[in-house]
């Protein structure tokens, strides 16, 4: 006899199962991801059908089966209707579900993380309609925060080689700073183009205590990080705002500026998760078809 368990979880997928089923990849506060399958969801009038649909928040009582669980019965507490009702919206919020896909882990707690995907998407639906520069705002200051959930957050307040700190310089026009994605954050170029002089000069040199015999020493020395991007003084305090809890609103910051910084975002996330984010191209096309209105 199967055992049955309850949970309250967020669909983050949904894929086709034999004649009539789906197949939900759920995100459950108490047991982290998981897959079960939603019994004729796909027939009409089914009372599966619109509970199996992305983004919708059941309480959930499921049957543990031999290979995939079931579920038997599905209590909606939560949806977020306005964001099918505008791409950039269900863009981002498709952006961030396939973050937490990757992040999330199965058959353990995951409580911070729920509650963290839900309360972006709820700001993600609270946006008025074709909002371009709250919904990029948003994607990411949530992309930050998921990363700085498990860790992996990228250094933004000091430069990763010399950790001194880092102020953007808003007088000068020309004034810029380096992000790294494989240094994990900000450099100061100034740093940088010294530790490449350095890395540039003769590694070997003969031993002076005994120049008639064929000896050399090596010296380490530190690798030269590859620079991403440049950033300048707006990038940089955008990026540094992100750990705020608050997500920043600047008259300054342009939807190109926020364009540039969920650009960042995306380099330093598709690398520490080793894969593409595949729902970014639809930010991309969105914000393709927005750009002349916007900017």
């Amino acid at each position: 006899m199967s055992r049955t368990y309850k949970a309250t979880g967020i669909n983050l997928k949904a894929q086709i199962l034999g004649e009539s089923d789906r197949l939900v990849t759920i995100l459950t506060r108490e047991f982290g991801l998981i897959r079960a399958v939603a019994p004729g969801a796909r027939k009409q009038n089914s009372s599966l059908g619109a509970r199996s649909g992305m983004f919708v928040v059941n309480e959930l009582l499921i049957a543990k089966g031999r290979s995939l669980d079931r579920i038997t019965q599905a209590e909606t507490v939560k949806t977020y209707p306005d964001l099918a009702k505008d791409l950039g919206k269900l863009a981002a919020g498709q952006y961030l579900a396939e973050i937490v896909l990757c992040q999330a882990l199965s058959e353990q707690p995951q409580e911070e993380l729920y509650q963290l995907l839900n309360e972006y998407l709820h700001q993600l639906e609270a946006l008025p309609r074709n909002d371009t520069s709250g919904i990029y705002a948003n994607l990411a200051h949530g992309v930050f925060h998921l990363f700085a959930l498990a860790g992996l957050s990228p250094q933004v307040q000091a430069c990763c080689l010399t950790e001194n700190s880092l102020t953007p310089n808003f007088i000068d026009p020309n004034w810029r700073v380096g992000f790294s994605v494989t240094a994990g954050g900000t450099v100061c170029l100034e740093a940088w183009e010294n530790l490449r002089k350095h890395r540039d000069q003769p590694s070997l040199v003969l031993s002076a205590h005994q120049p008639n015999l064929d000896y050399q020493t090596v010296f380490h020395r530190q690798d030269l990080p590859v620079i991403s991007c440049r950033l300048d003084a707006t990038e940089l305090a955008m990026l540094q705002h992100l750990s705020e809890p608050e997500i920043m609103r600047m008259d300054t910051a342009k939807n190109y500026s926020w364009l540039s910084v969920e650009q960042i975002l995306r380099q330093y996330a598709q690398y520490h998760l080793g894969r593409p984010i595949r729902s970014a191209t639809l930010i991309d096309s969105y914000f393709a078809a927005n750009h002349d209105a916007t900017v």
